[in-house]
């Protein structure tokens, strides 16, 4: 996967004022904080990873889910939600990776390994993309979301799918395969035709910054027919920023722009949809709360 020139457009201008925060928390159910603080040249720093997520928590977002797109940024999204109490993980290939020949044995079992970590709670960005990878890449790539598919049913663990321009052929590959309990469609782009399919389903779809874009009507049309109970909103930061800040830096900070916008297209209170974003992203990710460590033996000799 290339994103560099995607990337650099959304790095160009100041980085956007934070909005009003929500009424009550919310969640960024997928973003990239080793691109969208770093940069697609050097892993930030922990102190920039820090300030980032507390920007987004000053806004009332402090739920949120660090995705791996490759094994390096896999395994440095894992480390970030080992150490972070606000953070959760996804492990994966992205299908542009594995359209390029990324997935191999050797890849593929990194990610499978990295998926039992506790703090890892789903496996994604997966799936396909017919847009980026030429029809030379095609099979490659779904073969390596086939086997995503497995690793997330092996360990019990949510499927975050990437579809651009592939709707029929996910749909195709999940219902050969048997979706995970737990299946989202991350920056959904579908009609409602589409979403349709996918909630009758039972997965959850989950909307970005492009919900607000003026040429966007058919994916609030897809919004508004979703029941709340399968709706999750995310930033995929640096990528979409939302309107009217488009051009300019996206981040886990913004994601209260998408939520309104979500709340007026569902005619939902916004505390109520922040109520129920929480709690769908909590079944399923399950709960960002740390178990406290096991404590020592007290006993005398």
């Amino acid at each position: 996967m290339s994103r560099s020139a995607s990337s650099r457009a959304n790095k160009r201008g100041e980085p956007p004022p934070s909005p009003e925060p929500l009424p009550s928390p919310a969640v960024d159910s997928h973003t990239h904080f080793d691109i969208a603080v770093g940069g697609e040249d050097r892993r930030p720093t922990e102190a920039e990873v820090d300030e980032a997520i507390a920007a987004a928590v000053a806004v009332n977002v402090p739920r949120l889910v660090q995705v791996g797109v490759d094994v390096a940024s896999s395994r440095w999204s894992a480390e970030l939600a080992a150490r972070h109490p606000d953070v959760l993980a996804a492990v994966a290939l992205h299908p542009n990776e594995a359209g390029a020949g990324a997935a191999t044995e050797g890849a593929l079992g990194e990610i499978d390994r990295l998926a039992v970590q506790p703090r890892v709670r789903a496996v994604g960005e997966t799936g396909l993309d017919r847009y980026r990878t030429g029809e030379d890449g095609w099979a490659a790539q779904e073969a390596s979301f086939r086997a995503h598919i497995d690793i997330a049913k092996r360990h019990g663990i949510a499927l975050v799918i990437h579809d651009r321009d592939a709707h029929d052929e996910v749909l195709r590959v999940l219902d050969e395969e048997g979706a995970p309990e737990h299946t989202v469609l991350h920056c959904f782009s579908g009609d409602a035709g589409f979403a349709r399919a996918c909630i009758e389903r039972g997965h959850v779809l989950s909307f970005a910054g492009t919900l607000t874009f003026g040429n966007a009507g058919q994916l609030r049309e897809a919004a508004a027919i979703t029941p709340l109970e399968q709706l999750l909103v995310e930033t995929d930061a640096p990528f979409l920023t939302p309107a009217p800040l488009r051009g300019r830096p996206n981040s886990a900070r913004l994601v209260p722009h998408t939520v309104r916008a979500l709340a007026e297209v569902t005619g939902t209170d916004l505390e109520q949809l922040c109520a129920s974003l929480t709690a769908t992203a909590e079944r399923v990710f399950g709960s960002w709360q740390r178990e406290d460590p096991p404590a020592a033996s007290g006993g005398t000799a």
